[in-house]
């Protein structure tokens, strides 16, 4: 399959998703529509973490460099994280929407992993104000090291799709973040 198509399939396959998620969830109440449509912005994220590019900086600096003439409205680069960031939650219901079109939640077993979420180094977690309440100190045994935050677990599917993702206090056992009966 030609790259075009995959994007095209992509483009496709995420505005039918989105169609089907705002109609719960409207994405806007008031203010103006963004030049770049969200599916695009969707699109562009999908493909780049396809391609293995893991910030929001480099997905806009490749499409920028490679594919512009198809998003010729893709602004600047800080329109477009902050346009990404702000889909937060529209991506975690697209991802459950495919999860569940997808039989994962039926599926009989499922794994969990755990890994850190740091919110700042050590020495600055008495002046740190990012997840004050929730952060705290913890250890990473895979590292070897200690950070202040909190603790991250992903649950998926045997198929390997993700079923569930949590966040917990860093010291916490990752037992507690296992999400037990419910979906995501």
């Amino acid at each position: 399959m030609p790259f075009e198509d995959f994007i095209i399939a992509v483009f496709c396959c995420i505005e039918a998703m989105l169609q089907e998620v705002i109609r719960a969830h409207p994405l806007r109440q008031r203010g103006f529509a963004p030049q770049l449509s969200d599916s695009e912005v969707l699109t562009m994220e999908t493909v780049g973490e396809f391609l293995g590019i893991d910030t929001e900086k480099h997905i806009w600096q490749y499409f920028r460099r490679h594919w512009f003439s198809w998003f010729p409205t893709l602004g600047s680069r800080r329109t477009f994280v902050r346009q990404a960031a702000n889909l937060w939650y529209i991506t975690y219901l697209i991802q459950d929407t495919l999860a569940t079109s997808l039989g994962a939640y039926l599926e009989q077993g499922h794994m969990m992993d755990g890994f850190p979420l740091p919110v700042c180094r050590l020495a600055r977690a008495k002046r740190g104000r990012a997840f004050r309440d929730v952060s705290a100190k913890g250890y990473c045994a895979a590292k070897d090291e200690y950070y202040w935050g909190l603790h991250g677990s992903i649950v998926i599917s045997l198929s390997g799709i993700i079923t569930g993702r949590t966040a917990i206090p860093a010291p916490l056992d990752e037992r507690e973040a296992s999400p037990s009966d419910q979906p995501a």
